[in-house]
Formats: C-alpha cells, sequence, structure tokens
C-alpha cells in the first residue's frame, strides 16, 4: 500500500510540475525524481523480499500440517499397540491361573501316579522273572534235544546207510526220518528184519527218556494206491505208522501212552514227485520225539514254571 502511495505522489508530483517548470530549477526537480525512483526500486525489493519469506511460511505450515497428520497416526497406532498389549496380558493371566490349576491337580494325581509306577515295575520284575525261567527252560530243552540227536546218530550209523535215515533237531524236537525200502516191504505196510533192527535201537533211546512222547508219521509219494483192504494214499500212510506203533509196544514195551500214531499221506511232502528219486525221498516214516503236551503247556503258566513260587 505504501508503494502505490509513493507512486501516486510521484505522478501528481510530475503532473503539477510541468506547468512550473519555469518556476523549479530542473536540477531539483531531477535530484525528487532520482530520489522518489529510488525509494520505489527499494520498495519493489522489499516487496519481493516479502514474497518470499510468505512462500516460505506457507511451506512451513504444509511441513507442521503433515507433521500434525503424522503425529495423529503414530498416536493412533500407540493406542492399538497398547490395547493389543492389554488383551496379551490378560491372555497371559488366564494361561497362569490355567496352569495353577492343573499344577495342583497333578499334585492330587502324584500319589496315586507314584503307587501305579511301583505296581506296573512289580509287574515287570515279575514277568522278567518268568522269561528268565523261560529263556533256563528252552536252555535246558535245547541241551536235551542236542544230546538225543548226537545219541541217535551214534546208535543208528552203524549198518545203515545215511540216505536211509535222517536226524535232525528242529525247535523242541528231534525228527528221525527213515526210508520206507529199509521198513517195509515194497508197495506194503508189512514190516522188514531190518525195520526191527532199526526199531530195537530207537527203542533203547526212547525208553530212556520217559518224560518224552513219540509221535510216528507215515508218508508217501503221489501216485495212486488201492488194494482190496486199503481206499488210497491216506490209508496206506496209516497203517504204515500203526504198525510202527504196534512193533514198538509189543516187541520193544514202550508204554503206547506215550505213542501216537498218524498218516499224511502224499501231502506235507519234502520233495517234488516228478522226479524217481523225489518220490523215493517222499515215501518215509517220520519218528517225532517231543515234550509232553502237559509239560508244555506247564511252561506257559507261571506258576507251574521251576522256581516259581507257589
Amino acid at each position: 500500500m505504501q508503494i502505490i502511495f509513493k507512486f501516486f505522489l510521484l505522478t501528481i508530483s510530475v503532473t503539477l510540475l510541468l506547468p512550473m517548470t519555469s518556476c523549479v530549477a530542473k536540477k531539483k526537480y531531477l535530484s525528487m525524481q532520482t530520489s522518489l525512483q529510488t525509494e520505489l526500486d527499494n520498495d519493489k525489493k522489499d516487496l519481493a523480499k516479502c514474497g518470499v519469506q510468505l512462500n516460505d511460511l506457507m511451506g512451513q505450515l504444509s511441513v507442521c500440517q503433515a507433521e500434525k497428520t503424522t503425529g495423529k497416526n503414530d498416536l493412533r497406532y500407540r493406542d492399538e499397540q497398547m490395547a493389543d498389549l492389554r488383551t496379551q496380558i490378560a491372555d497371559c493371566k488366564a494361561q497362569r491361573d490355567k496352569q495353577l490349576s492343573q499344577v495342583g491337580n497333578l499334585t492330587v494325581l502324584s500319589q496315586s501316579a507314584n503307587d501305579n509306577i511301583k505296581e506296573t515295575l512289580a509287574q515287570l520284575e515279575g514277568k522278567d522273572k518268568y522269561i528268565r525261567l523261560l529263556q533256563a527252560a528252552k536252555t535246558k530243552a535245547d541241551s536235551i534235544n542236542l544230546a538225543l540227536a548226537v545219541n541217535l546218530k551214534a546208535v543208528l550209523k552203524e549198518g545203515i546207510e545215511d540216505k536211509d535215515v535222517d536226524v535232525k533237531v528242529d525247535k523242541t524236537v528231534v525228527f528221525i526220518n527213515l526210508s520206507d525200502k529199509m521198513l517195509y516191504q515194497s508197495g506194503s505196510y508189512t514190516l522188514t528184519p531190518k525195520a526191527n533192527e532199526i526199531l530195537g535201537k530207537i527203542a533203547t533211546i526212547i525208553e530212556s527218556r520217559p518224560n518224552l512222547e513219540v509221535m510216528i508219521e507215515g508218508y508217501t509219494d503221489n501216485k495212486p494206491y488201492k488194494n482190496n483192504c486199503l481206499e488210497d494214499n491216506w490209508d496206506l500212510s496209516v497203517k504204515r505208522s500203526t504198525a510202527v506203533v504196534r512193533a514198538l509196544q509189543r516187541d520193544f514195551k514202550i508204554n503206547p501212552n506215550r505213542l501216537i500214531a498218524a498218516g499224511r499221506g502224499e501231502y506235507n511232502a519234502m520233495t517234488s514227485n516228478d522226479t524217481d528219486s523225489g518220490r523215493a525221498s517222499n515215501r518215509r516214516t517220520r519218528i517225532i520225539i517231543l515234550p509232553k503236551l502237559d509239560q508244555f503247556y506247564d511252561l506257559l503258566n507261571p506258576d507251574m514254571a521251576p522256581g516259581a513260587k507257589k
């Protein structure tokens, strides 16, 4: 406003002075004009500086407004964080209370659990003792079977070809496989003189083991067999096993309560029946020397096991 006013005065002065040029010295007029022009220039500079300052202030105002907005956002975010922390603290308190309750329950159960553990350990100790008894019984049975097999091989080896007799120990029993040509007349169940010699030796070993039972199993090949008395291989295998049982009872005085007769026919073959040698191997009688069943079941009963407390 001051600049406009000065400019207005300058204009009026020039207008008034023009008619008075004759009254005012030209030099003084020029001096006044120069002075006013200088003041006008200075005022323009001041106006420009004010404009610059105004722009700076407007920029600072914008920055302040932005900072204010940022501050409000930060404050809202911190409020949200505080609310989340309060929720977490509440959850932690709830978990703490729950754990304290569980600890209390565990304290109540600890005595009962301790009693159960003691009872379990006692049961395990009893089972472990029983297992040791079974292991000892098995070891003893294995030793007896091994000794029995060695004795049978020693007794039977004299005068007998290896292919006609085979002694094996399998699990808890001793097997004696005898060829049919050594025991029976061809195509029948009648025993040969050689059979009585072999059965006599076996009977001697059986008689020395009164706690063992003897099962005689008859086997045939797969060639069909039938005559006036026998229907098929089942009949032939049974008749052959009963012939051996009768000989052991009648001729060698083996207690019949220890003898078992069984016929397997052409089934449970040792090898294929496609060849003559295979069929010859399948035509056999197997004598099985095994513990009595009641003694075997006693091993499964801890009250009946050797060394068990009564």
